[in-house]
């Protein structure tokens, strides 16, 4: 099982010379687990993975998980050039989060005038699908989990699971007073916590500035708490503010590790290798 970052900030992508070490683009995550791919969202991260698999020959069949339905989650989505090939199979699941569907929202930013391609108009075969919370159900070799956290418009945490390694995704979810219960079984245990950790403490409470608070993002501080309790093995700060400099991330990836020693901010680039538990054992 692998996980490859392609895009690692939130809220709006952030190209320039103080960002350009860790990465500007948003949140795109490539899991590998034996013949199965899978993207967790699709931020203008999903551009370079599609030419990085055009390179290799082509996606072929891969699903794409996403949070929620928020532009830079949703974007890369009309950058994708396998997207626009007949010999593409995708697999767009999502959770229900009100009214609108998965395919409402893909369909709603492609339209006229805000694109020129209509979602209908794409050359790949696209199946969408809708999941609920704690739903657990099967793409190819990985077993996924649903949960729902707490994000205003609601937002899905997912937990993927191969040959006894795991990795959860959650993304643009808010802490509680307390850590989040439905977080706390979701990664209980996990190889790799891929949090939201977007602030700092002091950002968070609006120390300057306005507070964050109800906005629907996190701390590298209760990241650190999340993967203590719940005893991950690698928590990976997610999300950074795009106004974060590459010594900002930096920064706050050291105050993580003096929390939670196996803490590391996510890079574009960055591949995170976990073997099956036989394999780790011969090793």
């Amino acid at each position: 099982m692998q996980a490859t970052f392609w895009g690692v900030r939130g809220s709006i992508a952030s190209p320039g010379p103080a960002t350009s070490g860790v990465g500007g683009n948003t949140s795109a995550v490539e899991i590998v687990a034996g013949d199965t791919r899978i993207v967790l969202d699709g931020g203008t991260g999903l551009r370079p993975l599609g030419d990085a698999l055009l390179a290799k020959g082509g996606a072929g069949k891969l699903a794409m998980l996403f949070s929620h339905y928020h532009w830079d989650h949703i974007q890369g989505l009309p950058f994708f050039v396998p997207a626009y090939m007949p010999d593409t199979e995708l697999t767009l699941i999502g959770g229900a989060l009100g009214p609108a569907t998965l395919k409402d929202a893909l369909m709603e930013q492609m339209r006229s005038p805000v694109f020129p391609v209509r979602f209908e108009e794409l050359s790949s075969r696209i199946e969408t699908r809708e999941v609920r919370p704690f739903e657990r159900f099967e793409i190819g070799d990985v077993v996924v989990t649903a949960a729902k956290l707490n994000h205003p418009g609601g937002v899905f945490g997912y937990r993927l699971e191969h040959q006894g390694r795991s990795v959860v995704y959650a993304t643009d979810t808010e802490h509680y007073a307390c850590v989040d219960p439905a977080l706390v079984r979701l990664a209980e245990g996990a190889d790799v916590l891929i949090y939201d950790s977007q602030y700092t403490p002091a950002e968070y409470a609006g120390r300057p500035g306005l507070s964050k608070v109800g906005w629907g993002h996190s701390t590298y501080a209760a990241g650190a708490e999340l993967a203590r309790i719940a005893g991950v093995e690698t928590y990976v700060l997610f999300h950074h503010d795009p106004r974060r400099t590459d010594a900002g991330v930096a920064e706050l990836e050291a105050k993580a590790q003096a929390l939670f020693a196996s803490s590391v901010a996510a890079r574009e680039g960055l591949t995170l290798d976990l073997p099956g538990k036989a394999r780790a054992a011969a090793a």
